[in-house]
């Protein structure tokens, strides 16, 4: 209603009373818009008679009924169904202008009173929700009204009541709503303040909020708190706020760190936005501060040095920024130069104005980036980190380093070998590691090193480490200057990783970090602080099977290391002031080890065996320590040491009242001695142990199978038996070459066991056995498989009558024998009922439960029994139908084992099969099938579990791949040989995820195609032709290499640097498993170059193998015509050509003759430069031994141009070496003028390559005939003397002619044209590694030639020497012919690859035009255009060149306005480009960044819904989201996006789906995507509606 409308109608009607009551409502009821905007419109009318005092309170009386009557009752209607209600929020509109219209004409207390209504909304009770009163939202509003009225300065009281109010709600309302209504309330609290008040409301809101954020520092308060100081930085952010200044604040301060490394991206911005909010202050009011109110100082400005911390903070906020996008290539250069501005960021006196915590956030930012070069960037970037040189940022890095930095450090990706680096070097992470633990610990103050290094450690032992970090990680410790740092705490700390952390890793690598963790304790503790016991007591956790072992240098390093510190240990016993020896230690503790209580008669568990192992390394220790020393002697010391034990053992056999207890410790403790002392070792003491067990051995022995003969029933002594087993089996091979012991064992012992144990098992068994029954059963059965082991692996022998005619009849009794069952095979134990009723405390729960194993043991020690008859006794003396079925029925029923015991047992079986099978398959094939078939099943099912899959697997490959199986044609055994040929092709692929299943495969093939060390003359060719059977395999294995993933190849890289540190890492010596993947071609062509030209068997296998590599070479070729580098097909190819160079010299003629036009054929096809050189050396070598097919060489030329290309190069490189096949050529003038006719014609040819191929082959070949020329023997050749010298003159002009130059001497100066000589360098070290590495073949093709002398099959032939007798070629390095032309890169500005960002807050304030409305809507009317609500808001972006198409694009598609930062842009020629005139059709208005606020709030007044394009957790994806009608499109500025005051203006974040890497459009393109979304929402889909209702 205009304003003459309502002075008419004041001027004509004096009765105010009717026009209150006319054009009020009823207040139950809800009025039209209209209605409410009339009485607003006629109130604010009435505001000139105010003059009149009767009619002043007579308008007051009725406007403050409007006020209770009308306002206040719709309020709460209109919060019961407002939320995304367009009409609720029209209706709430017009109420708060109304309210606002009445404030100046009630009376002076109801603003308060409604504000004190109103105020208690803020915190809704369920009361007040469920009664439908006012929202939070609408209460805010109707405040926001309210509060310019109840300023500090009328009414301090309520004002500081709606702020604490305001403050709460910050804490308590969801997200969404803080910044309608807190953050609303405050601000307008604060506009309407000033002064001391002000001051004082700004204290009161950044302590309360510094306050919360330090009582309650998650992530959730750290948002809430960031958003809000973010929304009142225009506020709290003033120059004249200095008395209440956040920057003095350390509370703030921790709270932008904790912003900047927030989960969340806008958690993330607010903090960097007022972080420069901050830096810019400083900078403009030239403060400096040298202490913060706390006394920590975590922001610091120096006026003084105000250039050089802008820049830093400069850099440091664009570094934040760009991390936010992942993009590595822009923040390097800017994180470098952070490294270059802390050095020089100083203060007069020298002190560094940077708090260290600043980078912390950095590389905290950067180790949870997702993008992984991102992360190893940071890390390697903090590695190098210079300032760390410094102890104040060593010390403030120090809890970061143990913790967030090492758990990063737990990324096995971070330590990819780098670029440029070969195949077993240190990864360049790994190395940087060390010397960063050595500088950082260096730098640190001396009593805070060994509290650091035990966190350190400690935190290792937290988590569980993949095996490739932790070593490094322990490396880098080992590193570290000897310092003593470790105490009692460090060791056991130490203890817990090992006891913890390694548990799963790769056996090598688990070793190596265990040896380099051992170095570790050696160099850093303090010995003094530690007791023998509690060293004793860690090295008691390195396993002498993968790391601390005799023998190794490790030990020897431990042996030296106690030397040195021999008496300075801590003493054991505190009140015992002298320090003890080694040796007297070692003796008190085998004396207190000895000491048990009287035995009470009760049954015992065996000790357990840790004590004993502790015990045995201190001994074999000190032992080896006594050998080093000079003049001493070994077998009395020890003998002294030992005596204790000695005295027990002798005893063990006669003194019944000896503890069973203390006989089992003695036993234990001597059976470690064997183990860790390695019986296998000739050395002084090992010599002197074992002949000190023979003086105890008798009574050791007949106390041991006393035990065993039936003594053990109860169920604890199933571990005992075990225990005496091992003792026994490491006895008899000490035994082995003493002959008087071991007949005695094996006349006198080994017969006594059997009987006895034969005579237990053979006894019937109850119907409900008891379990001492069932105990020595178990015992008998476990006893005879140890002896039938013993026998198999040939370390004793068995009497043939009396042992093997036992055990044949006991398992093949002829009177069990029957069609269904054979024998006792199969037999298994019943459950002893009494088992149940056992009583859980006494210990015997853990067995009860054990039953299942129990049985599956037995059955095991039946199948190794059987595995011994097999192979000696046979299965039965019988005739050899009932042979053949025995034998049927034992496959049968071994078949059957396999289902009943778990895969880890069933060893014994495949042992059986080794022998059963070959027997079996003429006779029954289809059983044989399914033993080899179900065998690989098990086999298969082990793969991730090593422990028992190798050794599953070489058994398994020796009993499936028999020489008599293999032997086997199709035509004898299809069925057979399809399954092995088929489980040969799956051992291949399941090696292409796990190394060294094929080499485990051709190395059992190559032994029995060809033993090592075996003649010609004693051959077996039987057995050697069936290679002809499966020479599959032989060929997979020239051509094997798998492809491993990412991370399988870090795995190889790592085990390969390991195995190059050689005995110095103590793993490689009892680790080493060969599972290297070149080992299978590595066995190939060691069988191959062992096979002899004169051999004919041998020369047809070398045919086969060539033939077949041809064929697949062509295979390769005419499936993909081009392939890349390194690729597979690659690979292949190289390999092959290898085979054939290595394969040429032992080739006859005639063959070589048969396949050469496939040589030709293969230099024909498109290859890489390695294939390619292979070839062309290969053709060199046969036209140098046989010159003979010079002619056909000759006729390669003559193929058409069309199809050879630049093929063509490949024939000339080989007339490059002309020289090498001239001088076996019969007619050489004439080969000569042919060879250059050919050259001279190439010489001329289109293609540049070609030309210069020919260039050079002219050159060598016309030097060769220039010298015959000098010897008078080619006088036909100067008729072309002219040609050739214009051709090379021509060749020599092209050095001054700029690429040509280049390529002229590239060629020339490449090393197959230059250093290669074909016939002097013919090796399989040229072949197989120097060629690879200067081909550009990547480096794990390089076969090293130690692979193949650590090989005892490999064959030193003359034909193809080993090593390279010249070093030219070995000098070489790759780069040194590969063409770079990687220009020098300029150095850059500063900001060259950083755009800088625009800010907001210091841009000038000018006076706002009024709005310019460049096109009249009746215009663009007329043309049929028709206008959204949609006004777009560009007012942040600052390139014209996106204005423009922005413009362009708003026009074409209807929206209602554009609003720019300014006008002027409108002139700019990058704008008018992209906008292409758009700027007349559409309407343009002009407000700056730093009037936004307003204008946004003002346009929420009116209704609309402010839209923004920002990722957060509670966007809406745009595929789904409806737009209002009225909507407004907040756009940010084009790096920056929506500054952080102005996020929580946004009523909606809308998000665009994405599936690419990089996380950003340009916001042009974003904002067309919305445009055009909102456009087909509403001005599309409603014209389709209208022209549905037209038709």
């Amino acid at each position: 209603m205009s304003s003459f409308l309502i002075e008419t109608l004041l001027s004509s009607c004096q009765d105010y009373e009717l026009l209150f009551k006319t054009l009020s409502w009823e207040s139950d009821s809800w009025p039209q818009t209209g209605r409410a905007e009339a009485l607003t419109a006629f109130i604010e009318g009435l505001g000139s008679l105010s003059s009149n005092s009767d009619v002043n309170s007579s308008i007051a009386v009725n406007v403050d009924n409007v006020i209770w009557s009308q306002c206040v009752p719709l309020l709460s209607k209109i919060s019961s169904e407002i939320g995304e209600n367009v009409q609720c929020k029209e209706s709430l509109a017009v109420v708060c202008k109304l309210i606002k219209a009445c404030i100046p004409l009630c009376d002076a207390p109801t603003p308060g009173k409604v504000t004190e209504y109103v105020l208690p909304f803020l915190h809704p009770s369920e009361e007040d929700l469920a009664s439908g009163r006012i929202s939070v939202d609408v209460a805010s509003e109707v405040l926001a009204v309210l509060l310019p009225t109840i300023t500090p300065c009328s009414n301090e009281e309520l004002a500081l009541k709606v702020l604490t109010h305001s403050l709460s709600c910050m804490k308590t309302l969801p997200d969404a709503q803080v910044s309608r209504v807190a953050l609303r309330l405050i601000s307008a609290l604060l506009n309407c303040s000033s002064g001391t008040r002000l001051i004082n409301i700004r204290k009161l809101i950044l302590d309360d909020l510094c306050s919360w954020h330090g009582n309650v520092r998650t992530p959730a308060v750290t948002g809430r708190s960031l958003m809000c100081l973010a929304a009142l930085s225009d506020h709290i952010l003033t120059p004249n706020c200095l008395t209440s200044d956040p920057r003095l604040s350390i509370q703030f301060w921790r709270m932008v760190q904790d912003g900047l490394t927030h989960k969340d991206s806008l958690a993330r911005k607010r903090a960097l936005y007022l972080l420069k909010r901050c830096v810019a202050l400083s900078q403009d009011t030239s403060l400096m501060w040298q202490a913060s109110k706390e006394g920590e100082v975590l922001f610091m400005w120096d006026s003084n040095n105000s250039q050089v911390l802008r820049e830093f903070w400069e850099d440091f906020a664009l570094v934040m920024e760009t991390l936010e996008e992942n993009q590595i290539h822009v923040v390097r250069p800017v994180l470098n130069r952070i490294d270059t501005l802390i050095q020089i960021v100083n203060d007069t006196q020298g002190n560094s104005l940077l708090h260290p915590s600043w980078l912390l956030c950095v590389y905290q930012r950067m180790f949870h980036s997702e993008n992984k070069a991102l992360m190893k960037e940071g890390v390697c970037h903090l590695l190098q980190l210079q300032a760390l040189q410094k102890p104040e940022f060593a010390m403030a890095f120090s809890q970061f380093v143990i913790g967030p930095f090492l758990d990063v450090l737990s990324e096995t990706s971070l330590f990819q070998r780098a670029a440029g680096q070969r195949v077993g070097e240190c990864p360049e992470l790994g190395s940087k590691l060390q010397v960063f633990m050595i500088n950082f610990f260096t730098i640190l103050p001396s009593d805070q090193k060994a509290s650091l290094l035990l966190q350190l450690i400690q935190h290792l032992a937290t988590k569980q480490w993949c095996a490739v970090p932790v070593l490094f990680i322990s490396q880098a410790l080992s590193s570290l200057s000897p310092v003593p740092l470790l105490d009692v705490n460090g060791l056991i700390a130490l203890r817990e990783v090992l006891r913890c952390t390694m548990i799963t890793h790769q056996v090598l690598l688990r070793g190596a970090a265990q040896c380099f963790l051992l170095n570790s304790a050696l160099c850093l503790t303090d010995v003094s602080a530690v007791s023998l016991d509690d060293v004793f007591g860690l090295l008691m956790h390195f396993r002498s099977d993968e790391s601390l072992s005799r023998g190794t240098k490790l030990w020897h390093q431990v042996c030296i290391w106690l030397m040195n510190n021999e008496h300075s240990f801590k003493p054991i016993n505190y009140k015992d002031q002298e320090k003890e020896s080694i040796k007297v230690y070692v003796q008190n503790e085998i004396h207190n080890y000895l000491k048990v209580p009287a035995s009470t008669g009760q049954s015992e568990r065996l000790p357990d065996v840790s004590e004993a192992a502790k015990l045995a390394r201190a001994i074999l220790l000190c032992a080896d320590m006594e050998m080093c020393l000079p003049a001493r002697d070994v077998n009395n010391s020890l003998e002294s040491l030992l005596s204790p034990l000695w005295d027990t053992l002798s005893r063990v056999s006669t003194n019944i009242y000896l503890p069973l207890r203390k006989s089992d410790k003695s036993l234990q403790l001597m059976l470690q001695l064997l183990l860790q002392g390695g019986i296998n070792q000739d050395d002084n003491v090992l010599v002197a142990l074992k002949n000190q067990i023979f003086k105890v051995l008798d009574p050791i022995l007949e106390f041991i199978v006393r035990q065993l003969c039936g003594q053990l029933q109860e169920l604890f002594d199933i571990e005992r038996a075990d225990m005496y087993m091992c003792v026994l089996k490491q006895l008899v091979l000490i035994c082995r070459s003493i002959p008087q012991h071991h007949s005695k064992i094996q006349n006198t012992y080994f017969p006594k066991l059997i009987s006895c144990n034969l005579k237990i098992l053979t006894e019937p068994s109850q119907e409900n056995p008891s379990v001492s029954e069932q105990v020595s059963r178990v015992v008998a059965m476990a006893s005879l498989a140890l002896i039938c082991s013993l026998v198999e692996q040939n370390v004793t022998d068995m009497q043939p009558v009396s042992g093997l005619k036992m055990l044949n009849e006991y398992f093949y009794s002829p009177l069990l024998l029957s069609p269904s069952c054979v024998g006792r095979i199969n037999e298994t134990l019943r459950k002893p009922s009494a088992l149940d009723c056992l009583n859980d405390t006494d210990g015997y729960s853990p067995m009860r439960q054990d039953w299942g194993r129990v049985v599956a043991n037995y059955l095991r020690d039946q199948w190794i029994c059987l595995s011994l008859l097999s192979k000696t006794a046979g299965i039965t003396a019988t005739g050899d139908s009932q042979s053949t079925e025995i034998l049927r029925s034992s496959v049968s029923c071994a078949v059957e084992g396999l289902s009943l015991l778990p895969n880890n047992l069933v060893l014994p079986i495949f042992a059986f099969f080794e022998t059963a099978l070959p027997q079996l398959v003429q006779d029954d094939e289809s059983l044989c099938v399914d033993a080899i078939s179900l065998s690989w099943d098990l086999v298969r099912g082990l793969s991730t579990n090593p422990l028992d899959f190798w050794p599953s697997l070489k058994c398994f490959i020796s009993f499936a791949f028999h020489h008599k199986l293999l032997m086997l044609a199709e035509g004898q055994s299809p069925n057979l040989t399809a399954t092995i040929k088929r489980i040969a092709s799956e051992l291949m692929e399941l090696s292409q995820s796990k190394s060294g299943v094929f080499g485990l495969l051709i190395q059992h093939c190559c032994q029995l195609w060809l033993p090592s060390g075996q003649t010609n003359g004693s051959q077996d060719y039987s057995i050697f032709s069936s290679v002809f059977n499966h020479i599959e395999i032989l060929i997979e294995a020239c051509v094997y290499g798998p492809v491993f993933r990412r991370d399988q190849r870090l795995i190889q890289d790592v085990q390969s640097y390991v195995e190059q540190l050689g005995e110095e890492c103590a793993a490689n010596v009892l680790c080493g498993d060969g599972r290297d993947d070149q080992l299978p071609r590595a066995c190939a062509l060691s069988l191959l170059s062992r096979l002899a030209p004169s051999d004919l068997q041998h020369q047809r296998l070398m045919q086969s193998v060539v033939l077949e590599l041809l064929k697949k070479d062509d295979l390769i070729s005419s499936s993909k015509v081009r392939y890349y580098n390194n690729s597979m097909q690659h690979r292949v190819k190289n390999r092959i050509w290898q085979t054939l160079l290595v394969l040429l010299p032992k080739l006859n003629e005639d063959f070589v003759t048969t396949i050469l036009s496939s040589v030709y054929q293969a230099g024909f096809c498109s290859n890489q430069a390695s294939v390619k050189y292979l070839i062309e050396w290969l053709m060199i070598l046969i036209l140098s031994r046989y010159p003979e097919h010079i002619n056909s060489f000759w006729e390669c030329f003559n193929v058409d141009h069309e199809k050879t290309k630049v093929s063509i190069c490949t024939f000339l490189s080989v007339l490059v070496h002309f020289n090498v096949i001239l001088p076996n050529i019969r007619d050489q003038v004439v080969q000569l003028r042919k060879a250059l006719d050919i050259i001279l014609q190439c010489c001329f040819n289109h293609n540049f390559s070609v030309r210069l191929y020919a260039l050079l082959a002219l050159k060598r070949v016309w030097s060769l005939a220039e010298a015959r020329a000098g010897d008078g023997g080619a006088d036909g050749l100067h008729s072309l003397s002219s040609v050739i010298m214009a051709c090379l003159n021509q060749a020599e002009v092209m050095q001054s002619t700029g690429n040509a130059n280049k390529n002229w001497i590239k060629i020339q100066e490449h090393f197959f044209f230059g250093a290669f000589h074909p016939l002097r360098d013919y090796s399989l070290e040229t072949i197989l590694y120097t060629f690879p590495s200067l081909s550009d073949l990547s480096d794990d093709e390089w076969i090293h030639l130690w692979k193949f002398e650590k090989m005892p099959c490999f064959s030193h032939i003359p034909t193809c020497p080993l090593k390279n007798p010249a070093s030219d070629l070995r000098e070489l390095n790759p780069g040194d012919w590969i063409q770079q032309d990687k220009s020098e890169q300029d150095k850059e500005e500063r900001w060259a690859e950083v755009q800088k960002k625009i800010t907001p807050w210091k841009l000038d304030i000018q006076e706002q035009e009024p709005e310019l409305q460049l096109i009249p809507h009746q215009r663009a009317a007329r043309m049929g255009k028709t206008h959204g609500a949609l006004l777009v808001v560009a007012s942040l972006i600052d390139k014209p060149t996106n204005l423009g198409g922005l413009c362009r694009t708003c026009e074409i598609f209807g929206a209602s306005a554009l609003v720019l930062d300014s006008l002027r842009h409108v002139n700019d020629k990058q704008f008018q480009a992209l906008s292409v005139t758009s700027e007349r059709w559409l309407p343009l208005l002009e407000v700056k960044p730093l009037e936004l606020t307003d204008f946004l709030q003002l346009k929420k007044s009116d209704g609309y819904c402010i839209v923004g394009v920002e990722q957060t957790a509670n966007s809406h994806s745009l595929e789904s989201y409806h737009f209002p009608k009225k909507t407004l499109l907040l756009l940010g500025n084009e790096r920056e996006g929506i500054p952080a005051n102005l996020l929580q203006m946004l009523d909606v974040c809308v998000e665009i789906p994405q599936q690419g890497v990089i996380r950003s459009l340009n916001v042009h393109v974003s904002a067309a995507l919305l445009i055009w979304e909102y456009t087909r929402q509403h001005l599309i889909s409603g014209a389709g509606k209208a022209n549905t209702k037209v038709n």
